[in-house]
């Protein structure tokens, strides 16, 4: 079995054959993620921690973390999934994966040097390869050259790349730095922050405009009802004061009361 070991300090990996089933029995029955003592293949690694990051079985497919198995499994996988690449829109596919459990059936397995040793390993620990990439975010840049102050001006680490071709100028390429704050952004924040701020007054004062008309709206209406309702009722007692007022004219033209019949005598 092949084993990939990967030091993420200097950038470096290697590549050890091992055949000796006594040390590869140590890896066996681990899961992904697992570390394992690296004494086990050496003297040269006494000291060295691994951490067991994946692998890929004799006939290539690789393994996949969560799969409790050290058999290979047939997965209906879709766009977010490990060990596979969707090349439209909501398709998924059934792939071929091996379990994260350590077994015989695996031909290259890879492995992360999480603790240094007391020896260094030819061409893992003792060379620096240099990123090819340098860091693009402000943050991670501060990071790397350990600027604390905040007034340290990160433009002025930023990593070039000399471009040299044959038959052109030679020319530095630099990478965008992201997330940068400048005096630019500073203003444009604070722009974004009044405007923001006169949005909210403006849209306050158009809410107290539009409440105060609807108020009023409100007013006229009921004024306009309570007019109406006053209107009928004017009308309706001046209706009602002449059918009142003949009864009391006619009550002193009464009729005399009629002369009492005369008494019949035996």
């Amino acid at each position: 079995m092949k084993l990939n070991i990967a030091y993420p300090s200097t950038g470096c990996q290697k590549v050890i054959e091992v055949d000796d089933e006594n040390k590869l029995r140590s890896f066996y029955d681990k899961k992904m993620s697992t570390e394992v003592e690296g004494d086990v293949l050496g003297d040269e690694f006494k000291g060295y921690v691994f951490k067991i990051t994946g692998g890929n079985d004799k006939q290539g497919f690789p393994m996949k973390q969560g799969i409790l198995t050290a058999a290979r499994v047939r997965l209906l996988v879709s766009e977010g999934h490990t060990c596979y690449r969707t090349r439209k829109d909501g398709e998924r596919k059934r792939k071929s994966v091996r379990g994260c459990i350590v077994s015989s059936e695996l031909s290259v397995l890879n492995l992360v040097v999480v603790k240094k040793g007391e020896k260094e390993i030819a061409g893992l620990t003792d060379t620096v390869k240099p990123r090819r990439h340098a860091p693009k975010r402000a943050s991670n840049i501060r990071k790397l050259f350990a600027l604390t102050d905040k007034k340290d001006d990160v433009r002025q680490y930023n990593i070039k790349r000399r471009i040299a071709k044959e038959g052109q100028k030679a020319y530095n390429k630099y990478p965008k730095i992201q997330r940068l704050i400048t005096p630019a952004r500073l203003q444009r924040k604070r722009s974004q922050f009044a405007e923001a701020k006169q949005r909210v007054k403006a849209s306050k004062k158009a809410a107290e405009e539009y409440n105060a008309l609807i108020a009023s709206r409100y007013k006229e209406a009921r004024d306009k009802r309570a007019a109406a309702i006053q209107k009928r009722r004017s009308a309706s007692q001046k209706k009602s004061a002449p059918a009142a007022a003949k009864p009391a004219a006619a009550a002193p033209a009464a009729k005399p009361a009629a002369a009492a019949a005369p008494v019949k005598k035996n």
